[in-house]
């Protein structure tokens, strides 16, 4: 188990969605978990919420210290395939997120 969590949430216009569930899933994970320290990533999308607002898909990444996300690792990786150039400029609503496991 990793000692932190890195939960990166965002939206994408629907347009798009089928687009970027692809890119996310078969490059941009792949790629992220290559870099040294992190463990995983599980992707969720939104069912319901009781604040408006919230972003509809979620990233939670297993990673050994809070410095990871910030690394020229992950910065490189994060630059490859689709993700730069075809999905990230159409997301919105991102927020980027570091928790610490307590138990």
């Amino acid at each position: 188990m990793a000692d932190y969590i890195y939960l990166v949430q965002m939206d994408i216009p629907a347009n798009m969605e089928h687009e970027f569930n692809r890119v996310y899933d078969t490059e941009h994970v792949p790629n992220i978990s290559k870099v040294p320290g992190v463990h995983g990533c599980t992707r969720y999308k939104l069912v319901s919420a009781n604040v408006d607002g919230v972003a509809r898909y979620a990233a939670l990444y297993e990673i050994d210290s809070p410095e990871i996300p910030e690394s020229d690792g992950w910065k490189a990786e994060s630059e490859k395939g689709d993700w730069p150039t075809l999905i990230r400029p159409h997301t919105n609503n991102r927020s980027h997120l570091i928790f610490k496991t307590l138990a």
